[in-house]
């Protein structure tokens, strides 16, 4: 049998269960979840290698009607992903009544073929998903479809299996012990964040962005120096918190999970810097990896 590759770019609004479908086709927690909207701000790759394919994973932002700079490059950086995608998945959240029309329109018309996958079809009535999937039929072709469970590991197996049929023949693009293209220290921020976002509310996590200043690999200990950036002063503060209670949480939450995923103790130190309007400023983007 022919060795299949290609990359696959998964596509759905804000909260569809993207990263968290990613985690579970990997079987592996590799890109960062939260309850929170916009979790997602890059494309990161995630690689799957089987006996007779390779599959790159594009795990992509959310897609919104952007506001303001930051929005506007993860929004291209979702139209690249098409550009170069050989499948793409429509993601599509079987409990949201609404069509999902600037998801649909970033396929229509492109000359990619698409799998569409209803995801938490365990909290969906079946009504919602058979209504929903005629509507969407209406607008878009397919080359087949199924319901799904990220969170539950409902009908992984049988995903996979549809996706290595429309996989076209192609060479291992990358090494098999490669699991993404980003290197450790983007995950480590990526880390960071995450918790920002599970323990801070409103807009404070949406105006926060997390470098690596530092990183010091030892042979049992790595030392590491994160930055994160605010875009207000009263931010700053809050992430702070009183007697430094709420830097110490973050930074405690992320220093174990960040240990699971290096497999070895590290000495971690957080910075909280002001840099006003960075979402808005292109140089401040591009220094955070955005495309602008």
């Amino acid at each position: 049998m022919a060795f299949k590759s290609g990359f696959i770019t998964i596509l759905g609004k804000p909260n569809a269960g993207k990263s968290t479908l990613l985690n579970a086709m990997l079987g592996s927690r590799l890109v960062i979840t939260s309850p929170k909207a916009q979790t997602t701000r890059h494309r990161i790759f995630g690689i799957l290698n089987g006996p007779e394919y390779q599959i790159v994973f594009s795990d992509t932002p959310g897609v919104i009607k952007p506001r303001y700079g930051l929005q506007e490059a993860m929004m291209f950086s979702v139209s690249q992903s098409i550009e170069d995608a050989d499948l793409a998945i429509v993601l599509i959240d079987g409990t949201e009544p609404e069509l999902e029309t600037d998801v649909l329109d970033l396929v229509k018309d492109k000359n990619v073929p698409v799998l569409l996958v209803i995801n938490k079809c365990d909290l969906a009535t079946t009504k919602t998903v058979a209504d929903k999937k005629t509507q969407i039929l209406e607008v878009i072709s397919v080359k087949d479809t199924i319901e799904i469970s990220a969170l539950k590991g409902t009908n992984i197996s049988l995903l996979l299996e549809k996706i290595v049929s429309l996989l076209p023949e192609g060479p291992k693009w990358f090494d098999d012990n490669m699991m993404s293209d980003r290197p450790e220290r983007f995950f480590v921020a990526e880390i960071i964040r995450e918790k920002i976002f599970m323990n801070l509310e409103q807009e404070i996590p949406y105006g926060c962005e997390v470098t690596i200043h530092d990183f010091k690999e030892g042979e049992d200990l790595d030392k590491i120096q994160a930055e994160i950036h605010v875009e207000k002063q009263s931010h700053k503060g809050m992430l702070i918190g009183k007697r430094g209670e709420m830097i110490k949480t973050i930074g405690t939450e992320s220093r174990v999970d960040i240990e699971k995923f290096l497999g070895k103790k590290i000495f971690l130190q957080l910075y909280v810097r002001v840099s006003e309007n960075w979402k808005n400023d292109p140089g401040k983007l591009r220094r955070f990896g955005y495309k602008t």
